[in-house]
């Protein structure tokens, strides 16, 4: 289980595992957040070197899973947005990289069956950005509005819950090559889809 942060924060193109850039040291972004990306490369380095022979290696760089399970990012952000606060943060540029947790469920079976090896993004196709995210929240929770954050106003935020502004500024623009070429489909490749779905009542 590796972690779709270990790429670059990046604007201008998704990062996939055949031509996706590994973070550390861009300019634009604050030294702190090489952490979480360091942790994931020693991890990944770590489990090549393991001697494993009878044992294929797959890391799994997952993104934020959507589920409705307690303690996971979508409950957080439906209360958000219930509260009003599903507004965009500093601007809402940064992407988010999102996964169905069917998807998530169903793409884990699937690479226990395919020779695939090293790292797969669990990833859905269609990352959006965190303005679009929040909209669609807001839609399908029937919220009319979301007070907008700045910068400094995640930065407190964070501090508070004991968090990183990382998880809310990064652009997380990351989607899978690996997965779809070897004849995987996902079931929820865009996040209106995805959301509505969450969103419906249970029986």
């Amino acid at each position: 289980m590796s972690t779709a942060t270990i790429y670059a924060h990046r604007f201008d193109a998704a990062n996939d595992e055949v031509t996706g850039v590994i973070g550390g040291a861009e300019p634009e972004v604050p030294r702190y957040w090489d952490h979480s990306v360091e942790i994931a490369r020693r991890w990944e380095e770590e489990q090549e070197r393991a001697d494993t022979p009878a044992t294929r290696k797959v890391a799994l760089r997952t993104a934020m899973v959507m589920s409705l399970a307690k303690g996971g990012p979508f409950p957080a952000l439906r209360l958000m947005t219930r509260l009003g606060l599903g507004g965009p943060v500093a601007g809402g540029a940064q992407y988010i990289s999102w996964l169905h947790e069917e998807d998530f469920v169903r793409a884990v079976r699937f690479l226990l069956t395919v020779d695939l090896s090293g790292p797969v993004n669990l990833a859905a196709p269609n990352p959006v950005p965190h303005r679009d995210f929040m909209r669609t929240l807001r839609k399908v929770y029937r919220i009319p509005f979301g007070l907008p954050a700045t910068r400094w106003m995640a930065e407190v935020g964070a501090w508070v819950v004991r968090s990183d502004t990382e998880l809310l500024l990064k652009s997380r623009r990351v989607v899978s090559t690996r997965l779809p070429s070897a004849g995987f489909t996902f079931n929820h490749p865009t996040w209106p889809e995805a959301a509505r779905h969450l969103a419906a009542p249970r029986v």
